[in-house]
C-alpha cells in the first residue's frame, strides 16, 4: 500500500483481470516456496515510523503535500492523513552496531523533518493517538492527495455497501463514533519493525513475532486516550481493527476473518499459507492492472498491502532480483523519543531471535488462541496483565519482563553478534521503563490527572519532553523549564 496507483475507477473487467493475475502470481510464489527459491540471506533489519504534523496549539495540521516537497527527502512520505507522514530508513545487516547506526540514521532525519516543519510554522510529534486530535478533524478534506487513498476508501465502502463505519471501544471510558468514511484510520500512527529471514526459518520467525506481540504493545503503549476518552493503554489496536470494517468473503467481516486482524493462526508449514489465505478468504480491494513480468508478482504484494495482520508477511527482493520474506511487526506506537523507539526495536529483535532460535518451539507449548488473548489483554491492560507465559505460575508481564524476557532479549541479541554496549544502553530502557511503569501512555495518564485533562497542555508537554530526548521514564509531569531543540 506504499506504492501509488494510476487510476481509481474499476470496472468488472478489472476485477476479473486483477483476480486471474492474483491466482497465476499465488501458484508462482506456492512453486518458489516449494522449490526453495527464496533468498538465504543472513537477516536484515529495517523499519517505518510515523508521525504527526501539528500548530503551535498542538493540534493537527493538514499541511504533509508541503512539508514533503520541502523536505524532498526520498525517505519520507504520505500517510492517509494530511497531517501524518511516515520516516524509513534502509535496511542493514542485523548484527554489530546496527542498533546504534539506526539511532544515528533517525536522530538526523528527524532533525530534517524538525527543521522542515518549523519552516512552515509547524511542529513534528511522535506519538500513537495525539490527544488534541478532534473526530472532527478525520474527513475526506484532510486525506491525502494520493489516489490509492481515495480509492481505497470508496472501494472500503462498496465492499460495506454504504454502511457508516461503527467505532465502539470500551475502557475506563467508552466511546461509540460514526463516520462515513476510512480517516479513522488516521487517528493512530505506528512504529513499524522489519526483519527479513531465510526461507527455511521463516515460520519460526513468524510465530514467534505473533508469540511476542503482548509484551511488545504492552512496553511500546503510547496511546491511552481518544478524542478525550480514556480507553485502552494502546487504544491503537482497537481503533484501526474498527476502522477498515470489510473482511473476508460473504459477509465475513462480522465474523473470525478481518482485513485488520491478530490472524487466524500460527504458520504450521510455510509463510505461504498466508498467502493462500489472501487469496481464498479476502475480496480484491483495490484491482490495479500492472504490466509487468509475473515474477514481480505485483497483484500479489498489492493485495497483501490492503491485508493488514499485526504481523504481516512481506516478498520482496534482493538487489540481485531473488525474492525474499520479511516480517513486518506492527504493533508498536510511535514512540516518545527516538531512544524509545530504538529501545522498543532492540527488545523485539532480541527476543524474536531468542524464541525463533529456541530448541523447542515454544508456539508449540503457548496455543495460538492464548497468544491472541493475551496480546488484546494486554493492549487493554499494559504491564499490568497476568499471563502464565510458558510456565504454570501467573504474574503480570511486568514481573515476566523484569525476570525473563530481558535476559532472553539480551541473550538473542547476543547470538546475533549486536554490539554489547548497545545491547545493555537500549535494553536498560526497557528495564527502567517497566520498573517505573511508565510507558507513554501511563505518562500521558499521569500527566492527564495532574492537569484536570487539559490535552493541549498535555501535547505540548509531551513535544518539549520529546524534543529534550529523554526516554519516558525519565519524563517529570510537573515539569516547567521550557526546552530548546
Amino acid at each position: 500500500m506504499g506504492e501509488e496507483i494510476q487510476y481509481t475507477r474499476f470496472t468488472k473487467t478489472d476485477y476479473q483481470q486483477f483476480t486471474s493475475h492474483l491466482k497465476e502470481e499465488t501458484l508462482l510464489v506456492k512453486q518458489w516456496f516449494e522449490e526453495n527459491k527464496f533468498s538465504t540471506s543472513s537477516l536484515i533489519a529495517g523499519y517505518e515510523l510515523e508521525a504527526w504534523l501539528i500548530d503551535k496549539a498542538g493540534k493537527p495540521v493538514a499541511n504533509n503535500a508541503a512539508f514533503l516537497e520541502h523536505a524532498n527527502n526520498a525517505l519520507l512520505s504520505p500517510e492517509l492523513a494530511k497531517f501524518n507522514i511516515e520516516l524509513n530508513v534502509e535496511p542493514e545487516r542485523l548484527s554489530n552496531n546496527v542498533l546504534s547506526i539506526f539511532e544515528n540514521k533517525l536522530n538526523n532525519l528527524w532533525q530534517q523533518c524538525w527543521s522542515t516543519a518549523q519552516s512552515l510554522d509547524s511542529q513534528i510529534l511522535g506519538i500513537g493517538i495525539l490527544p488534541t486530535l478532534q473526530d472532527s478533524d478525520l474527513t475526506l478534506k484532510n486525506i491525502s492527495l494520493l489516489d490509492r487513498y481515495k480509492a481505497l476508501n470508496e472501494q472500503v465502502l462498496r465492499h460495506r455497501k454504504g454502511l457508516e463505519i461503527e467505532l465502539n471501544i470500551n475502557g475506563k471510558d467508552n466511546l461509540h463514533v460514526s463516520h462515513k468514511d476510512v480517516m479513522l484510520e488516521a487517528a493512530t500512527t505506528s512504529l513499524q519493525v522489519h526483519i527479513q529471514i531465510p526461507q527455511d526459518v521463516a515460520t519460526r520467525y513468524y510465530n514467534a513475532s505473533i508469540l511476542l506481540s503482548a509484551p511488545m504493545v504492552a512496553i511500546s503503549a503510547n496511546s491511552p486516550c481518544l478524542f478525550g476518552q480514556r480507553l485502552w493503554q494502546e487504544t491503537r489496536i482497537p481503533v484501526f481493527e474498527q476502522a477498515v470494517p470489510t473482511g473476508g468473503y460473504g459477509g465475513a467481516a462480522a465474523g473470525p476473518v478481518h482485513r485488520v486482524s491478530f490472524g487466524s493462526d500460527y504458520v504450521r508449514g510455510s509463510l505461504f499459507e498466508c498467502f493462500q489465505e489472501n487469496l481464498e478468504h479476502f475480496p480484491i480491494l483495490l484491482p490495479v492492472h500492472y504490466q509487468t513480468d509475473i515474477a514481480d508478482v505485483r497483484h500479489l504484494r498489492l493485495h497483501n498491502g490492503t491485508i493488514w495482520r499485526w504481523n504481516r508477511p512481506l516478498i520482496g527482493f534482493d538487489p540481485n532480483g531473488t525474492p525474499h520474506l520479511r516480517i513486518e511487526h506492527r504493533v508498536c506506537a510511535s514512540a516518545p523519543t527516538t531512544l524509545d523507539n530504538i529501545a522498543n526495536i532492540a527488545f523485539y529483535y532480541g527476543l524474536v531471535h531468542h524464541y525463533a532460535t529456541m530448541e523447542n518451539p515454544p508456539e508449540y507449548t503457548l496455543p495460538f488462541a492464548d497468544a491472541k488473548n493475551n496480546f488484546y489483554r494486554s493492549a487493554q491492560l499494559g504491564l499490568k496483565h497476568k499471563t502464565p507465559w510458558l510456565s504454570k505460575t501467573t504474574d503480570t508481564l511486568q514481573k515476566i519482563i523484569l525476570e525473563k524476557l530481558l535476559v532472553e532479549a539480551e541473550a538473542g541479541l547476543y547470538h546475533l553478534g549486536i554490539n554489547q554496549d548497545d545491547t545493555q544502553r537500549y535494553l536498560s530502557i526497557i528495564q527502567q521503563r517497566v520498573e517505573k511503569n511508565k510507558t507513554g501512555s501511563q505518562w500521558q495518564l499521569d500527566f492527564l490527572d495532574a492537569h484536570h485533562n487539559d490535552r493541549a497542555k498535555l501535547t505540548l508537554r509531551y513535544l518539549k519532553n520529546q524534543i529534550s530526548g529523554r526516554p519516558v521514564h525519565e519524563w517529570d509531569i510537573e515539569q516547567t523549564d521550557e526546552i530548546s531543540p
